[in-house]
């Protein structure tokens, strides 16, 4: 336990780049001080979105300014239309309008949207500064603020832009997450349940039986939830960081599936990306349990936790036809000599990647998804 609060501290071990994910309530009152022990020069950047500034920047500002550093918010429109060229442009401008230096800081105050475009603003900014991450939705504390992935989207896809880029501090501060709908809520949950499906079979276990109430506000069960999946991240990014050996693949379970349903619906709202996770999930294991890899109780067992939550099980209308998605995949990042790479596994808790898929069995697949 942290000996500032009553917080758990989970540390990312990456020689010179190690760094700290701290999880607890109340983080957000705590942030400049944890700050300002990072020793940030000059102006301190925030940058976070319309909705997350109503809720939280006063708080978060006061915080800095108690702790003697000058923050300068950087607001931008909500939603996943934000992490765009255009909206690099716009915030790599304000932050050198406002004054940045070697030694300056950014601040993403934010969901997984401003996660990823201020972690890459300041990536690229003067050839790089320092990111804080201060992750505002359930999703981003468990997956995005956690492992240095920073990106924007282009028209061909989905983090297509981007760099590896850790952060010097994670505050996870569970407070923030009593103002989430719960739609947002559930959206996370799937990011926590892919943990277990990947290879930690009693954790989704666990998952099962305490989903409901975690998502219905058991700070304890919370608490756990998020600590356990910042863990096994931690385990993958420290064993893998920049996804060279293919182990840190493994946590794209459900994601070449996902990021091309997202596609097809033009990044919207109409599908959260935690909720074409949870679809992209249960694609992975019914495809697996096609090619005779593994057991269909097992992909039935994935697909009642994710309905039993209220998150989506099976694509969505408007999503297009089996062969566009295809060739969306066809764009992921994660292709390799050509052919999709995907996430399949041997059961729950047995992810494994697989570079030889045939994509006429894809294309099967997803045809008998798009017309059930």
């Amino acid at each position: 336990m942290d000996p500032m609060s009553d917080v758990i501290t989970v540390p990312i071990a990456l020689d010179a780049r190690s760094y700290d994910v701290v999880i607890g309530r109340g983080l957000l009152d705590q942030a400049g001080a944890r700050i300002a022990a990072l020793k940030p020069k000059g102006v301190l950047h925030v940058a976070t979105d319309a909705t997350v500034a109503d809720l939280h920047l006063e708080n978060f500002v006061a915080s800095c300014e108690a702790a003697g550093l000058r923050a300068v918010p950087h607001v931008l429109p909500p939603g996943e239309a934000s992490k765009s060229w255009r909206f690099y442009e716009e915030l790599s401008e304000r932050v050198l309008a406002a004054g940045v230096e070697r030694g300056s800081m950014l601040v993403a105050l934010g969901g997984g949207v401003i996660g990823d475009l201020a972690g890459f603003v300041a990536a690229t900014m003067l050839r790089g500064i320092d990111v804080v991450q201060v992750p505002t939705t359930l999703l981003a504390q468990v997956d995005s603020s956690v492992g240095g992935k920073v990106a924007i989207d282009t028209r061909a896809g989905k983090n297509l832009v981007g760099a590896f880029w850790q952060p010097r501090l994670v505050l996870a501060d569970l407070g923030v997450l009593d103002s989430l709908p719960l739609r947002e809520l559930r959206a996370g949950w799937a990011e926590i349940a892919k943990y277990g499906l990947i290879d930690d079979p009693d954790f989704f276990a666990w998952c099962e039986q305490n989903g409901e109430a975690a998502l219905a506000g058991d700070d304890k069960l919370r608490a756990h939830a998020v600590a356990h999946s910042v863990r096994a991240k931690a385990r993958v990014v420290a064993a893998d960081e920049r996804e060279s050996s293919g182990v840190r693949a493994l946590l794209n379970l459900g994601h070449t599936f996902g990021h091309a349903l997202e596609a097809s619906l033009g990044f919207g709202g109409a599908l959260l990306h935690g909720e074409a996770v949870a679809i992209g999930c249960c694609l992975a294991f019914d495809l697996s349990v096609r090619l005779g890899l593994a057991p269909a109780e097992d992909a039935q067992r994935v697909r009642r936790h994710f309905a039993r939550l209220g998150l989506p099980t099976e694509p969505p209308p408007g999503v297009g036809d089996a062969a566009m998605l295809v060739e969306l995949m066809g764009s992921d990042k994660k292709v390799a000599d050509g052919r999709i790479v995907f996430v399949l596994a041997r059961g729950i808790g047995r992810a494994f990647v697989a570079r030889d898929i045939d994509p006429a069995d894809v294309r099967a697949l997803l045809s008998d998804a798009l017309t059930a």
